[in-house]
């Protein structure tokens, strides 16, 4: 059992849910990032998703891609990435898992990048553009190193294949709130708990959602029926809004507090 695991199992048995804090590693730079995680930790964030800057993603809306490009920009990579978590861990337990594309997992290499990625410190890995049948490999070399693999489910997604990557998903199963990329919605799905009530009869693992959360309402209504909730868009939002003020971190971290706490 790892740090997410460990996480859900104490929210589950506090009757709590899950609040995880999705940023691009390196957006404006690395000690802000650094500095939002440690937020993220003090305003009581449960799972920190870092994002790997990428030039092609395919999930990503204009708010996250733009971060995205800074960070480029900057020269942060995925090495540079995992050198950061090995820092970051000297200040902070708090499970983190990394957002990342394939491509730049397959030219660090797959074996390289799970013994490198656990050494580090880091608990799961997100994946959006690998589909579970051609990630067999990789997900075997990450479940023998202890590194959770989350898969997605969306809501044209079959039961059979629900049924798949909820079996395959460690950690917990990623719930994609609507079809389309991420960027924040004004309202959510109306049949987004009649797709997790399905999904909650073919598994017992932890199901958070993510994609277009944006405000309190959205966070409570999901909490009514999923384990837990992903921000992103809204938090780098939040986050660009304010760059040029001293306590930028501070203002993201009462907004955090100001979507949780419902």
């Amino acid at each position: 059992m790892n740090r997410i695991e460990e996480k859900f199992k104490t929210l589950k048995e506090n009757n709590q849910k899950a609040f995880i804090a999705f940023i691009t590693a390196g957006y404006p730079n690395l000690g802000t990032t650094k500095r939002l995680v440690l937020e993220f930790s003090r305003v009581g964030v449960d799972i920190v998703e870092l994002g790997v800057p990428f030039s092609d993603p395919m999930a990503d809306g204009p708010i996250i891609q733009e971060s995205s490009q800074v960070a480029l920009e900057n020269k942060i990579n995925l090495n540079v990435i995992l050198n950061f978590v090995k820092t970051l861990r000297k200040s902070t337990d708090i499970p983190i898992c990394l957002m990342s594309y394939y491509n730049p997992i397959f030219c660090f290499g797959e074996e390289r990048f799970v013994k490198r990625a656990k050494e580090v410190g880091v608990d799961g890995v997100v994946i959006p553009d690998l589909p579970p049948e051609e990630g067999r490999n990789f997900i075997k070399l990450s479940h023998q190193h202890n590194l959770d693999v989350i898969c997605f489910i969306s809501p044209t997604t079959s039961l059979k294949r629900a049924k798949y990557n909820s079996r395959i998903s460690r950690g917990f199963i990623y719930y994609v709130s609507l079809t389309g990329v991420t960027g924040p919605r004004q309202k959510l799905s109306p049949d987004i708990k009649e797709h997790l009530y399905e999904l909650k009869k073919i598994t017992s693992k932890p199901i958070c959602v993510g994609f277009g959360v944006a405000n309190p309402r959205q966070v409570k209504e999901i909490y009514t029926v999923a384990d837990g909730v992903i921000v992103g868009s809204a938090i780098i939002k939040k986050l660009k809004d304010n760059l040029r003020r001293k306590d930028a971190v501070k203002i993201v971290g009462k907004f955090i507090s100001y979507l949780k706490n419902v």
